[in-house]
C-alpha cells in the first residue's frame, strides 16, 4: 500500500442531481421529461414501431412546467431521458412588495423572499385580490431544475 496522504477539494455542492435518468419507453402522460434542457410535462407519447435496423422510437409533446411553453422530443425508446425532479411545496403568503417578490412563511417558521409573483395572469389576479381582502392565503410553490415559481393558490378562509 502507498504510504501517501490524499487531498481532495470540497468544490461545491453534494452532488445532489437535478435530473435522473429514465428508460424512453417508460415515461408516460403526466410524468415529468427535460426536453432542449426546461422541465415539462408530458402531455402526449407515442411510440413508432421498429424499423428494418433499429429502435422503437418515442415522440414527446410537453409543456414547460414554468413558462408553459409547448416542446417536442423524439427519443429512442431504449435510451435514457432525463426526469426532472420537481417538487411542490406549500408556503403561506405573508406579503406581497411592490417591486413583485413575495414573502412566504415556511414550515419552519422562516421567511422566504426569493419567489416573484407569477406570471399567469390569471393566477395573479387571485393571489392580489385575495390578500387585498385579508384573506389567509396558501401558495403552492413548484421546483425542478433550480428554478421556482408559484404554480396555484388555496384560501383558507379569512385572516382571525
Amino acid at each position: 500500500m502507498s504510504d501517501e496522504e490524499h487531498h481532495f477539494e470540497a468544490k461545491g455542492d453534494a452532488g445532489a442531481s437535478k435530473t435522473y435518468p429514465q428508460q424512453a419507453g417508460t415515461i408516460r402522460k403526466n410524468g415529468y421529461i427535460v426536453i432542449k434542457n426546461r422541465p415539462c410535462k408530458v402531455v402526449e407519447v407515442s411510440t413508432s414501431k421498429t424499423g428494418k435496423h433499429g429502435h422503437a422510437k418515442c415522440h414527446f409533446v410537453g409543456i414547460d412546467i414554468f413558462n408553459g411553453k409547448k416542446l417536442e422530443d423524439i427519443v429512442p425508446s431504449s435510451h435514457n431521458c432525463d426526469v426532472p425532479h420537481v417538487n411542490r411545496t406549500d408556503y403561506q403568503l405573508i406579503d406581497i412588495s411592490e417591486d413583485g417578490f413575495v414573502s412566504l412563511l415556511t414550515e419552519n417558521g422562516s421567511t422566504k423572499d426569493d419567489l416573484r409573483l407569477p406570471t399567469d395572469d390569471n393566477l395573479l389576479g387571485q393571489i392580489k385580490d385575495g390578500f387585498a381582502e385579508g384573506k389567509d392565503l396558501v401558495v403552492s410553490v413548484m421546483s425542478a431544475m433550480g428554478e421556482e415559481q408559484i404554480c396555484a393558490l388555496k384560501d383558507i378562509g379569512p385572516k382571525n
